[in-house]
């Protein structure tokens, strides 16, 4: 973890950087708020992430000297197919146009999307579809 954490600590600092130059060059707003959510989603994740790698153990990926064989293990089982992510793509599309076109799409925005919840969570503890 101490990798993707010197990776979004280094993203947000980049964009904190940044951020305070333009918003002190050229005197915009928008631009600069939007800078500002850039260094929050690098410096967030990454303090999670630092903060994290120092309690836990040591990975083999963190380990310059690790062989590949220590970063083997089980995989675990995933579906080979499913129809639920599309369906929960669907729920959300609808959820989004309720707020375009109005409120009334809600309905069947949300009911894909609990449909979508129900059966992924169903067909995980399954094992998949084989």
């Amino acid at each position: 973890m101490k990798v993707e954490a010197k990776i979004l600590l280094g993203l947000g600092l980049f964009f904190g950087l940044m951020c305070a130059v333009y918003w002190n060059w050229s005197l915009e707003n928008a631009g600069g708020v939007m800078m500002f959510a850039a260094m929050l989603l690098g410096f967030l994740p990454g303090s999670y992430y630092y903060w994290w790698s120092r309690r836990m153990k040591q990975r083999p990926e963190d380990n310059p000297q690790a062989t590949q064989t220590q970063g083997a293990g089980v995989v675990g089982a995933f579906p080979g197919s499913s129809i639920f992510p599309f369906v929960m793509g669907m729920g959300a599309f609808f959820v989004v146009l309720a707020l375009v076109f109005g409120i009334w799409l809600l309905v069947p925005g949300l009911g894909l999307v609990v449909w979508a919840l129900l059966g992924g969570t169903a067909e995980g503890r399954r094992g998949g579809q084989h």
